[in-house]
């Protein structure tokens, strides 16, 4: 029986959350909340890392000193591409800038013009998308070589809260495949690509995979730390409840959707640049071939927006409201939507601009966006399917998003497969689990998903296809061609 505390980092919230496994079942229990708001540093949007490791301690000394738990390891998992540079002393050269920083705008065609297209994405296999470690490694070029020439130890969000738990300097691997510079059929890092775009590589840790044993935190209580599987959707596909084959894909479901299949290899050809996705390390050995979406942030943005003009709604209440609300008001590419604020008046802009109707009511606005989701699921669905060589019978959804019952209906309707949702805390328990690997009280990621099958029930939706959601699909496919 062993005892295991998961540290959850996401963009609008952390968690922590302890896990007993015992028996080939796990029990978990949330013991800390804590909200991740964004700072500003001037000009630059930052990630507010000292409060977060303050969050992170709080979480330890509950789970030890409240809660009495005699822990057998500890992991960190959190969101990919962002990343802190440190310097002499262990110190942060600057503070972590958020992904959706201003200063990445242009930064894609940027590199394009010292190493085209095609060569980058041979090296690493990676969707292109400004939000990418490359991307912010090059601005920080061409803004603040200073800052960039200081970095001893470029650590991404994981790995940094693992260093500053333990002294141990190390990159995970599925963290670092996130960053388009790494290359993900040799597992190392993409250094002959950086030295092309005159980027310095001494900074680079050395790879660790998941389920690393790092040390015991430098603070009392002195308890083990693993790297976990650092990257949260890469956690949460090792806990998606699939059984055996390759008949199903995942939607890793919150502020962002990863879609994907689980592969045995990177698909690096001209077939997977066209089609923009990306290929990221899994837990197990396995290669994520996914697609990132720009999920329910959309509907965050609105909401914010919303309580900034003075009505707040709960997302359940959004949910309902949109269950209420008029069948395919619009239709709108969720990917187009990468910047914070404003965002019901960016929707409604780009609705005119496709020679759309704009939604006319907060609960049609919640509706368009659900909708939309589908519609881009079932657009990636396809281009999955023509990669991977597979028909997908089954869609898993797990994380926050899968509560949203709606949601998933939309998504089993739209597609015409059926959706399996939950686990809804499938990041953190994919973080227990693979701690759980790594100090060998847990075999393979077959083991791992018979224990999250065994813990947890999903709930399973089936498909009810309209002609409704045809057309809509065709208007969806017109739209973002």
């Amino acid at each position: 029986m062993g005892q295991y505390l998961a540290f959850d980092l996401g963009a609008e919230s952390g968690r922590a959350i302890a896990g007993k496994l015992s028996g080939g079942h796990l029990a978990v229990d949330e013991l800390h909340r804590f909200p991740n708001t964004p700072v500003r540093d001037g000009n630059a949007l930052c990630w507010d890392t000292d409060r977060l490791l303050e969050e992170v301690r709080r979480g330890l000394d509950v789970a030890v000193h409240e809660r009495n738990l005699a822990l057998d390891g500890v992991g960190v998992d959190a969101w990919g591409v962002d990343f802190g540079l440190l310097g002499d002393g262990g110190r942060l050269v600057e503070k972590c800038r958020h992904y959706r920083d201003s200063r990445n705008n242009g930064m894609v065609e940027k590199v394009f013009e010292c190493v085209p297209r095609e060569e980058v994405f041979r090296y690493t296999g990676i969707q292109f998308m400004q939000i990418n470690s490359l991307y912010q490694l090059y601005a920080m070029k061409l803004g603040d070589a200073s800052a960039l020439a200081a970095g001893r130890q470029l650590l991404h969000i994981p790995d940094l809260f693992n260093y500053w738990l333990t002294g141990v300097a190390r990159s995970e691997t599925t963290i670092a495949s996130t960053s388009q510079f790494f290359n993900p059929a040799s597992m190392s890092w993409a250094t002959e690509l950086l030295m092309r775009l005159d980027l310095p590589t001494g900074f680079l840790c050395p790879i660790i995979p998941p389920g690393t044993y790092l040390g015991k935190t430098i603070d009392a209580p002195h308890v083990p730390v693993y790297a976990t599987a650092g990257h949260d959707t890469a956690s949460a596909v090792a806990a998606v409840p699939a059984e055996e084959g390759d008949n199903w894909c995942y939607i890793s479901s919150g502020t962002w959707s990863l879609m994907g299949l689980e592969m045995d290899r990177p698909v690096i050809d001209a077939r997977s640049l066209a089609l923009n996705v990306t290929n990221e390390v899994g837990a197990g050995g396995k290669i994520r071939l996914l697609k990132n979406i720009a999920g329910l942030w959309l509907l965050q943005e609105c909401r914010r927006a919303w309580i900034e003009e003075g009505t707040t709604y709960s997302y359940e209440e959004l949910t309902r409201m949109a269950a209420g609300a008029r069948p395919f008001a619009a239709s709108i590419d969720p990917d187009a939507f990468l910047e914070p604020g404003e965002m019901p008046r960016k929707i409604a802009a780009r609705c005119r601009d496709t020679a759309q109707q704009p939604p006319e009511s907060h609960a049609e606005y919640a509706r368009t966006i659900l909708e939309s989701l589908a519609l881009r699921y079932r657009h990636v669905l396809e281009s999955l399917e023509a990669l991977g060589g597979r028909h997908i019978e089954v869609i898993h959804i797990v994380g926050g998003g899968s509560r949203n019952a709606l949601l998933n209906q939309f998504v089993a309707d739209c597609t015409g497969r059926r959706v399996v949702a939950g686990p809804s805390e499938a990041t953190a328990i994919g973080n227990i689990l693979v701690q759980a690997m790594g100090a060998g009280e847990s075999g393979g990621l077959e083991e791992v998903r018979r224990v999250v099958r065994n813990s947890f029930a999903p709930a399973t939706v089936e498909p009810h296809p309209s002609a409704d959601w045809e057309r809509a699909y065709e208007r969806y496919r017109r739209i973002v061609s």
